[in-house]
């Protein structure tokens, strides 16, 4: 079997692993993972005998989600989802249908496209809720908790309604829109939000002074 991974994906596997690390995906990938700003290199480990193991954490408190996508089968996901896919998945830059969707959203403008066949592990920053969209069932999200979505999800950023709203709430300005049919994962802790809370948290230390001779 083997697994393939941005640099650094690993966290820890015994001695059954072979690593192997190179490009993948031509020009057009090497170009792809420019613009998305993901590692230029990819690391592959192919199991070299039975019960050999290998093991990828998170880098969020959260969860791991595998999706088996059958030959051909798309998935969409957020920027920072990927963790680890098997060989035959195809990551690509999918870029949203509405290119003011992603700049008044201020997030997910670029998102990762994967295609089958195969496995690909997404990880989702703190809980997961799944839901399956009816056929125009519509539901409302902050831009940042939309993790993974099927492409038959319609995908739209919608501007708050009312001026208490937009000024009181302390919400967002503007949501997602996504409508079914189709199935979507949110996240409870994007990691955009995570970092502002640890940002928010932090002590404020006073400049010090610029050097210079006691008693001056």
């Amino acid at each position: 079997d083997v697994l393939w991974t941005e640099q650094g994906g690993m966290s820890w596997m015994n001695d059954g692993i072979k690593m192997d690390t190179g490009g993948r995906g031509g020009i057009g990938g090497f170009i792809g993972r420019m613009v998305s700003g993901e590692s230029q290199w990819i690391t592959y480990y192919i199991g070299e005998r039975d019960n050999a193991k290998i093991v990828f954490t998170p880098e969020l408190p959260g969860h791991v989600v595998p999706i088996e996508l059958a030959e051909g089968e798309p998935i969409i996901a957020q920027q920072d989802a990927f963790m680890v896919a098997t060989e035959h998945i195809n990551r690509s830059v999918f870029l949203q249908r509405r290119l003011g969707s992603g700049f008044i959203g201020g997030e997910g403008f670029i998102l990762q496209k994967f295609t089958g066949p195969g496995v690909v592990f997404l990880e989702i920053g703190g809980e997961v809720a799944e839901y399956t969209l009816a056929n125009n069932e519509t539901m409302r999200v902050n831009p940042g908790y939309v993790a993974v979505y099927e492409p038959s999800v319609d995908y739209d950023i919608q501007r708050v309604k009312g001026i208490k709203n937009i000024l009181f709430s302390g919400e967002d300005l503007f949501l997602a829109n996504l409508k079914g049919p189709g199935k979507i994962w949110l996240q409870s802790m994007p990691f955009s939000h995570f970092m502002q809370q640890i940002i928010a948290r932090l002590p404020e230390h006073d400049t010090p002074p610029p050097p210079g001779n006691p008693g001056e």
